[in-house]
């Protein structure tokens, strides 16, 4: 008998969500969202187009390289968590 009135609740459940208001909720949002669109329309790209020379490209490659050859201190090193205890 209370599988009905439950079943009921649940049915009902998703009509009670409601979503927030369009658009944005502060002047700092709004700005955002302005030149996520920017960016996503490609209207503010440059019209001079980026490259790197041979020399920077290498030196890239090999500051990257590098970063491989420092060890991971120890307080970055995760320990097993047992979520049993």
């Amino acid at each position: 008998m209370k599988a009905i009135p439950l079943a009921v609740c649940l049915a009902m459940l998703p009509t009670l969500a409601s979503a927030i208001e369009p658009g944005p909720s502060s002047s700092a949002q709004q700005v955002t969202e302005q030149w996520l669109a920017l960016q996503a329309r490609g209207a503010a790209a440059s019209p001079v187009i980026q490259t790197a020379t041979p020399k920077e490209r290498e030196q890239t490659m090999q500051r990257w390289l590098d970063s491989y050859k420092y060890v991971i201190p120890d307080f970055y090193r995760w320990e097993k968590v047992s979520s049993s205890d």
